[in-house]
């Protein structure tokens, strides 16, 4: 049997060259970078990778440069999300055989399908991939894979955990609850950083982060500190890391705000493969100076030459604060935390 996975995989964003081409020599060197740097994991091919942008002899060059410049130091989760269940087995077999750990398969997509065609889907994959499988929600893109979906499809030993990224922390607990008694082994990862205390709290086994492709030290020592009960410092990372979560992901369109940030780590990612406009292009330029003055507070990168401006009040209370408070109040009132 495969070692549970577990921790922070990292979702990785993909380097491009000037003719706008996979730029090999800078994805191998930032493979190294989060491994040094103390993800768990690695995560081609998911959204913050952008594999939609990229044809099917991409998605499979990408994930063999992963599995190979990772070359077994940490379990590599691979995208294998295609248009239909005959191209996601054919993605299945390729990423079996360059030594991929597992697959993660988003739901239908496009075509928004009901629960019974889900499990359909899912249950086709699980009875001929030859490699295992984490089921992948993100229902604000895809067909919503309910929890009694999930526990059907749990009933197959080729699907090994789920991915959701919906931050809704209520559901993770139901689907906790709902599979673990029958699955001790089942794997769940939240694929929302901003509730990543919470989402660890009440049971989650990780996180795929878009976030620990930038700052990998903090996202590994928000796990560490959840997991050996350090909750009070946990939250206070936490929260910090939500303001620049909230600043890559709510100034640009997703994921440039991430690409904007990575090069602030020394890396050159080029541009991405949507256009951008005049105006955005200005926008990115001044999203970086902000990007700066955020990642500098964690000691990571220097403070931009100008100064920063005061950024009073941060991080703002909000829903995710209340979440979390809430599940350690809840905690304490049982003797848990």
């Amino acid at each position: 049997m495969n070692p549970k996975l577990r921790g922070i995989f990292t979702p990785n964003l993909v380097p491009l060259d000037g003719r706008g081409q996979i730029n090999e020599a800078e994805l191998r060197r930032y493979v190294d970078w989060l491994i040094e740097r103390g993800v768990h994991g690695l995560y081609p091919n998911g959204s913050t990778g952008e594999f939609i942008r990229f044809t099917v002899e991409e998605r499979r060059r990408i994930v063999k440069i992963v599995c190979d410049q990772t070359a077994g130091r940490v379990p590599v989760l691979a995208g294998a999300a295609e248009a239909n269940v005959r191209e996601t087995l054919a993605a299945c077999e390729a990423y079996q055989e360059m030594g991929a750990r597992a697959v993660a398969i988003v739901s239908p997509f496009y075509f928004r399908l009901g629960s019974e065609s889900v499990y359909a889907y899912f249950r086709e994959i699980a009875q001929h991939s030859p490699i295992d499988v984490t089921l992948y929600n993100i229902p604000s893109f895809a067909s919503p894979i309910d929890v009694p979906t999930i526990r059907r499809l749990a009933e197959f030993e080729r699907v090994v955990g789920i991915k959701d990224s919906s931050g809704d922390v209520t559901f993770m607990c139901r689907m906790i609850s709902a599979v673990r008694p029958l699955r001790p082994d089942f794997i769940f990862l939240t694929g929302w950083e901003a509730a990543l205390v919470p989402m660890l709290v009440v049971g989650a086994d990780g996180g795929t982060h878009a976030t620990s492709g930038i700052v990998p030290e903090l996202t590994r020592q928000i796990f560490d500190l959840t997991t050996t009960g350090s909750l009070d410092e946990a939250v206070k990372l936490q929260l910090r890391l939500i303001e620049l979560f909230d600043a890559m992901i709510l100034s640009a369109d997703f994921p440039e705000g991430f690409r904007a940030a990575v090069d602030l780590r020394g890396f050159n990612f080029g541009k991405g493969r949507q256009p951008l406009s005049e105006s955005q292009q200005v926008d990115r330029a001044a999203l970086q100076r902000v990007l700066q003055c955020i990642m500098s507070d964690f000691g990571v990168v220097d403070a931009p030459e100008e100064g920063c401006p005061s950024r009073a009040n941060r991080p703002q209370a909000d829903k995710v604060l209340q979440v979390t408070q809430a599940v350690l109040r809840e905690l304490r009132e049982r003797g848990i935390a």
